[in-house]
């Protein structure tokens, strides 16, 4: 699920506003750093809700979306971590596992945790 989100300011000062929840809000030196604040912003949000029973209201089509002048509309992923893990068996191409295994060890990372990581990447860089 995608929110739409309005990102506005300028090269070191951007502010990212989610037009369906008030109040929830993040800031990053650049639009990329913008972007991963929303993501946390909002899967904070989303798990604070869930703490009070309650959720976060549906996103809005993005083309319903009025943007102010000099706002710049994008879309922030919802990505609700539970902290409750479940098994996944996958049969993975040989090379693309021997790439997962190596870029791991590179950064020090478990598979687990680099694929983890890969997956919220592409969550909140995906257009």
């Amino acid at each position: 699920m995608r929110y739409p989100a309005i990102i506005d300011g300028e090269e070191g000062a951007y502010g990212v506003s989610f037009p369906d929840i008030p109040g929830v809000v993040a800031m990053g030196d650049s639009i990329d750093a913008a972007m991963a604040a929303a993501a946390d912003a909002l899967a904070d949000a989303a798990r604070e809700l869930g703490r009070e029973g309650k959720e976060l209201p549906p996103p809005s089509a993005p083309e319903r979306v009025e943007v102010p002048k000099g706002g710049i509309l994008v879309t922030v992923p919802l990505l609700k971590t539970t902290g409750q893990a479940r098994r996944a068996n996958l049969t993975l191409d040989e090379g693309v596992l021997e790439f997962i295994d190596s870029e791991a060890r590179r950064r020090g990372m478990t598979r687990k945790a680099f694929i983890e990581w890969m997956a919220r990447y592409v969550a909140e860089t995906a257009a």
